[in-house]
């Protein structure tokens, strides 16, 4: 097998648990550790091994960290790996500045890990930071809806116009437009019956 074949094996035979808990935001989720952990069987199986790197980068004022995860196929050499860049906070409350590198350092190895391995590492549908996060979101509206209801405020406009009172012309979309308030066809009849209409009576003021 090719290094590119025994990585897609561990790929299909990784199973890295979510061991820790976030009780801040009540959410399980998975570190560095637990996806080593997890992998050392499955590279054994394979006869491959992982190596970790990292890297200090500079970008104008900000620091980061590139980390490297690197497979070897160890009968052959060969090798492949992913990099992840995680940059350093400038300043973390009740954190040194190795503790501050060494957060990134963590993150970023983590996340090479997960494109390397190809690891979800979105959070659970069944945890409670997932309903959290969804709890308050609200449905998303019909794009047709939302047309009929944007055509029927240029329809009131041209109300507005041709009556000359907000009044009245709130009355007569009550009264004749208001029901189909939700059908862009419709509306766009309206629409167009509303602009004849203004369009004569202009005419008639010019002839006047």
């Amino acid at each position: 097998m090719s290094v590119i074949e025994k990585l897609a094996a561990v790929q299909r035979e990784l199973k890295a648990p979510k061991g820790q808990y976030n009780s801040f935001g009540k959410y399980k989720y998975r570190s560095c550790e637990d996806i080593l952990e997890a992998l050392k069987p499955v590279l054994s199986k394979h006869g491959c091994s992982v190596m970790l790197t990292d890297e200090v980068e500079q970008v104008g004022e900000r620091v980061y960290i590139r980390a490297k995860a690197i497979i070897f196929d160890c009968e052959t050499g060969e090798k492949i790996y992913n990099e992840a860049l995680a940059r350093e906070d400038a300043d973390k409350k009740g954190m040194d500045g190795s503790q501050i590198t060494g957060t990134a350092s963590s993150y970023a190895r983590k996340y090479a890990l997960n494109g390397l391995f190809l690891i979800d590492d979105t959070k659970d549908a069944d945890t409670d930071a997932y309903h959290e996060q969804t709890a308050g979101e609200k449905p998303k509206e019909d794009p047709h809806v939302a047309a009929a209801k944007a055509k029927a405020n240029e329809v009131k406009k041209l109300l507005v116009k041709i009556s000359g009172d907000k009044s009245v012309a709130q009355q007569v979309w009550n009264e004749q437009y208001k029901k189909d308030a939700g059908d862009i066809v419709k509306m766009n009849a309206a629409m167009l019956e509303l602009q004849e209409k203004l369009r004569r009576i202009e005419e008639m003021q010019n002839d006047a």
